[in-house]
């Protein structure tokens, strides 16, 4: 097999040095997420550029939305990762193909649904975040365009799972870096010469993702050696979509509350106007570049930690944690300094308004000692979603996002009045994540969750 054969095969993570596996299966992944942050940051910076403050504002708005509608799809996806990476360790491959076969199907039948209720969903939340009047038709048209094409943001997400559950994380990474061209091509082509707007922004973004939906569809049907897909495997089978909506569900739940106390979050920025709706966009997407380790680490330790569960090498799994976290912790500070070298010039990318980019740059020095502590949360949860043992994360992430976040971001509101009270709790929130994760780790339940022993 040639060596670009290799890059684009399932890979057997059961083998070989772990931090080298680890790091090999993360650089696509953060290419990857680094592709998908691109999505965004593109939109914005068009939006910015071509229509205006308020404008950007407006994308900004929908981003709980959108995160809450979807989490049905975080939990197939979650799901059916897991029980990809554990069958794939275990050399299963009928069950493989089922597994596979029924998260397309129920992909479908879920996009379908989240399609038809999109006309009477969009407008409520909207209202209910409080949108200001002055960028409530663009947020709708942004909103109301993105949920339509959901069934390709839901396919290309699920079945890139799929493939980096089996080893494969270079594909995926291909069709996104293909998807995010298209979608740059077709943002400024849409806006700046046809006119279209924020609605223009919407349309190019659902068209990439519907492109890399098809080309991953594409990859699965070629993979007849691994996992040889037939219509047979398309029918639904409780006992394979059972299990999957079992690990996915407090992973999606995870989501929602998650997305739920978004909502509130986003309500209170909204209540400081549309300047502090604007910061508060400018700081994600650049937050949203520096988690991107922690991401693509915590995503890499649960396929590792899956595929060797599946083979009963707990052991080694122990061993790829402590170096899983040593590259995940030093990638991240590195990361953060450069932040703070460059933070003007960042923000600067999305905006020439130089008051909104002082105090951006302001309010995410805020978040500066808590991407560490992310990176460790990712890292531990990573190897307890790859056990299966997905109900602990579901449960620091409540503590974290519910318990601790939100009554800290309104109590600080409410005593200072200030929108810095926002990354505040973000910052508390992240730390206490942080030690929760370790003191669950440590009990050891991660070791008994393999799907095998259900």
């Amino acid at each position: 097999m040639s060596v670009l054969s290799k890059l684009f095969a399932p890979r057997d993570m059961t083998t070989g040095s772990p931090w080298k596996r680890i790091l090999s299966f993360s650089i696509p992944l953060l290419i990857g997420n680094l592709a998908q942050q691109a999505y965004s940051a593109v939109d914005s910076m068009v939006v910015g550029t071509y229509i205006g403050d308020n404008a950007l504002a407006s994308v900004g708005t929908n981003f709980p939305i959108i995160n809450l509608l979807i989490v049905f799809f975080v939990a197939i996806s979650s799901g059916v990762g897991i029980m990809v990476s554990q069958y794939f360790g275990a050399k299963r491959k009928e069950d493989l193909e089922m597994t596979i076969g029924n998260c397309i199907s129920i992909t479908f039948v879920s996009s379908l649904i989240i399609m038809i209720l999109t006309p009477f969903i969009t407008a409520p939340l909207l209202r209910f975040l409080d949108v200001p009047e002055t960028i409530f038709q663009w947020s709708n048209s942004y909103l109301t365009i993105l949920m339509y094409g959901v069934m390709g943001l839901a396919y290309f997400n699920i079945l890139s799972g799929v493939l980096r559950g089996m080893g494969d994380s270079a594909s995926p990474l291909v069709y996104l870096l293909v998807s995010t061209i298209i979608n740059i091509v077709l943002d400024i082509y849409f806006v700046a010469n046809l006119g279209l707007g924020v609605a223009g922004v919407a349309l190019a973004t659902v068209i990439a993702q519907f492109v890399s939906a098809v080309l991953c569809l594409r990859k699965l049907y070629l993979m007849r050696d691994v996992a040889h897909l037939h219509l047979c495997h398309l029918k639904f089978r409780k006992d394979y979509l059972y299990p999957m909506l079992k690990l996915g569900i407090p992973t999606g739940l995870t989501q929602a509350i998650f997305s739920v106390s978004q909502l509130f979050v986003q309500s209170l920025v909204n209540s400081f106007g549309e300047f502090y709706i604007a910061a508060n966009l400018l700081v994600i997407r650049v937050d949203g570049f520096i988690m991107l380790p922690n991401f693509s680490f915590g995503m890499a330790m649960t396929t590792f930690t899956g595929q060797n569960v599946g083979a009963r090498k707990l052991d080694r799994v122990q061993a790829g944690t402590k170096q899983g976290l040593i590259l995940s912790m030093s990638t991240s500070a590195t990361l953060t300094l450069l932040v703070v070298l460059f933070g003007h010039h960042l923000m600067g990318l999305f905006t020439s308004t130089e008051p909104l980019i002082d105090y951006s740059v302001r309010m995410i020095s805020y978040l500066i000692p808590g991407y560490i502590a992310m990176s460790i949360t990712q890292v531990l949860m990573g190897v307890m979603r790859g056990s299966g043992d997905t109900m602990s994360p579901m449960y620091i992430s409540i503590i974290t996002s519910v318990a601790i976040r939100l009554p800290v971001a309104y109590a600080l509101a409410w005593l200072t009045g200030k929108p810095e009270s926002i990354f505040i709790s973000i910052l508390v929130g992240w730390v206490s994540g942080a030690i929760i994760s370790s003191i669950i780790y440590r009990r050891g339940k991660w070791r008994r969750a393999a799907i095998f022993d259900r």
